[in-house]
């Protein structure tokens, strides 16, 4: 999922190695994360902009923008899920992905380039393990080439046939 994140409240609730996966991921997107859970490790308690250390409440997802359901209880994922849907606030939920509106892919990010890869929520293991295998085909040169064509395209330099040359000529170097 591709949305701009800069500054939105986003709610973790959980405090595992699932909600620091989740937390991770918002903090490079610029999101002001808000963590909820009784336990939270330091590293989890570092990212957060906001700690409730405690249980889930209802009320507790007023405001936000994004909702990750990431405890190890099903019956608070699923409190969590039915008030983000009241409110109309997308949610994950990672314990039953079908319960929630969306899954996040694995992505590669090199630079302004990003790669996802997803199976919608049903194996998030393999959707990793493909992201590893295109890590090798993109590997950190391609930020300069992104950069490098941002550039050109920003600064009229080139035409949209030359753009396309350049682009195509990386690609051909992916096929070998």
């Amino acid at each position: 999922m591709f949305l701009d994140l800069d500054g939105k409240r986003c709610v973790v609730v959980g405090g595992g190695e699932v909600a620091n996966r989740k937390a991770r991921k918002l903090l490079q997107a610029r999101a002001r994360v808000v963590v909820i859970s009784p336990e939270v490790k330091p590293e989890l308690a570092s990212m957060a902009v906001e700690v409730r250390e405690r249980a889930y409440e209802e009320g507790d997802l007023e405001g936000a923008f994004l909702v990750f359901a990431t405890t190890d209880r099903r019956e608070v994922n699923a409190a969590v899920a039915r008030e983000a849907q009241e409110r109309g606030i997308p949610v994950n939920v990672a314990d039953n992905p079908s319960e929630g509106d969306f899954a996040l892919p694995s992505t590669l990010r090199r630079g302004h380039l990003q790669v996802a890869v997803s199976t919608g929520g049903a194996s998030p293991t393999l959707a990793r393990r493909v992201r590893r295998e295109l890590e090798a085909a993109f590997g950190p040169e391609w930020a300069g080439i992104v950069e490098e064509l941002g550039r050109a395209r920003k600064s009229g330099r080139k035409a949209e046939t030359e753009m396309e040359e350049v682009v195509e000529g990386c690609l051909s170097r992916l096929r070998g």
